[in-house]
């Protein structure tokens, strides 16, 4: 019980996180630039008084007076460009928050003239049906197509590449033609509501997603962002890093055996995207990334196994922990909860995906039991609580009738935190917002579904983008997996 009202109390702080985040930034800006000032002022004080010990600086000195003014214009400036940014993304209560902190706004026509602004642009603005919103979802991207889809008709991984992934080109054409069409990305927790009673238990109803009209809102997810040792040498990144300013980057082995770092996969190519299209993005949303375990998370090698070493350890796992004689295991997980943590301030929110990458279905509720143990004994301490499990392979715990509450695994996984469940499904939509659980279907953005789509065998995407002018043109015929 009290676990769920630690749970709630951290919800609702995340979600003031982003208003508070703003407004200390602009305390710092301020606190900086009036230090500034001071010390320009005692400076120049001190040089005329050299030059001339008759001249007394006063704050009628009409020099001091016009840089000052200066200054605060600027300040209005810089905080006005901050607000419009909130706005695009139509957050216009935060929006008007931040430029009424200034002191005696009310007397600057630019600034009471942008709150009337924002102010009529959220009166226009209507909402959306949440039971009707979209949910679009990747793996890693293929970096170098040549290397990731080489000898479909001998590389069974190859030929698994080719079905389960997104080229980067073909990414980028996505994003650019959703936004195009209007779609908002929304993050999976807008669609619903949530409460907590006396007893503190979690309640759910439909949420209020406020958009202009003639915008649509859609989730996205990425899946197995643990950079398996299954994909070394076939042109994906090799793990997620931070550059010089902290922002998730990633970390690319190319062909020659060289390492670059840049926007090698959806994480860091998306925050680009929606620097530059703020209004692609609802309150500044971004995704859910599904971690399973086993190989570690986000290309660091965390989980315990690297260092116990058991017997039944997987032969990859032997022969990556054989070239790196230097392995720690406290520095993996250091790195990566640095990283987990970088990519939280930009947005990003992390589920469970299983530790092993097991169909929940077909499992016994011991084996999830034990599964989801070590979950949460090697994931979560890195990238904090969820309450959102995306389900491997798609397989949920039953048809899209609603849960059978006496469900053991249902129960069990509510036991555990969980209230959010997101299985894989093709239809345009579906999402069931229950008194006690969250469900939602997610599309598979693959190789697979944009080539089916590209030739005419299928029309599943069409109301998200032309899967023929996605398609990449290195990509081969999608071939069966057998």
């Amino acid at each position: 019980m009290e676990e769920k009202r630690n749970y709630k109390r951290r919800r609702k702080r995340q979600q003031r996180e982003r208003q508070i985040k703003i407004a200390c930034m602009i305390l710092v800006v301020l606190a900086v630039i009036g230090t500034s000032l001071i010390i320009k002022s005692c400076t120049t004080g001190k040089k005329e008084n050299t030059k001339n010990t008759n001249t007394v600086e006063t704050a009628a000195n009409p020099k001091k007076k016009e840089d000052n003014t200066k200054e605060k214009e600027n300040q209005r400036q810089q905080l006005l460009a901050q607000a419009n940014q909130i706005a695009a993304g139509y957050d216009y209560d935060s929006a008007v928050a931040l430029l009424q902190s200034y002191d005696g706004y009310e007397n600057y026509t630019e600034l009471t003239d942008a709150i009337a602004s924002y102010n009529e642009q959220k009166a226009a603005c209507v909402p959306i049906n949440v039971e009707e919103v979209t949910h679009i979802f990747y793996h890693s991207l293929v970096v170098d197509p040549d290397r990731a889809f080489a000898n479909q008709d001998s590389d069974h991984q190859a030929k698994g590449n080719n079905q389960w992934m997104t080229t980067i080109d073909e990414f980028n054409k996505i994003t650019q033609a959703m936004y195009d069409e209007g779609y908002v990305l929304v993050n999976l927790h807008d669609i619903a509501q949530e409460t907590v009673d006396e007893n503190g238990v979690v309640h759910f109803s439909p949420g209020t997603i406020l958009l202009p009209p003639g915008k649509k809102a859609y989730v996205l997810s990425i899946d197995d962002l643990s950079y398996y040792h299954c994909y070394e040498n076939y042109g994906f990144a090799s793990k997620i890093v931070l550059d010089e300013n902290g922002k998730p980057k990633c970390e690319y082995i190319q062909a020659d055996g060289t390492t670059v770092v840049g926007d090698y996969d959806v994480v860091p190519l998306l925050d680009k995207f929606m620097e530059e299209h703020p209004d692609g993005a609802y309150h500044g949303a971004r995704g859910t990334i599904a971690l399973t375990g086993y190989n570690g998370i986000l290309g660091y090698r965390t989980d315990i196994s690297y260092q116990t070493r058991p017997a039944d350890l997987y032969k990859d796992k032997v022969k990556w922990l054989e070239n790196h004689p230097e392995f720690n295991l406290d520095q993996e997980r250091s790195e990566a909860k640095k990283v987990a943590d970088a990519m939280k301030a930009e947005g990003w929110s992390f589920a469970s995906h299983t530790w092993g990458h097991l169909k929940v279905a077909s499992i016994s509720l011991e084996q999830l039991q034990a599964d989801t143990t070590r979950w949460k004994e090697n994931v979560e301490p890195l990238v904090g609580n969820t309450d959102v499990i995306i389900f491997a392979h798609g397989e949920d715990l039953g048809d899209w009738n609603d849960y059978d509450q006496n469900n053991p695994k249902f129960q069990y996984l509510k036991s555990q935190g969980y209230n959010f469940f997101c299985n894989v499904d093709s239809r345009e939509y579906g999402v069931q917002i229950r008194d006690n659980y969250v469900r939602q279907t997610r599309r598979n953005i693959d190789g697979y579904r944009l080539y089916q789509n590209a030739i005419g065998k299928e029309n599943n995407l069409s109301d998200l983008f032309n899967a023929a002018d996605i398609i990449d043109s290195k990509r081969p015929p999608v071939l069966p997996l057998g």
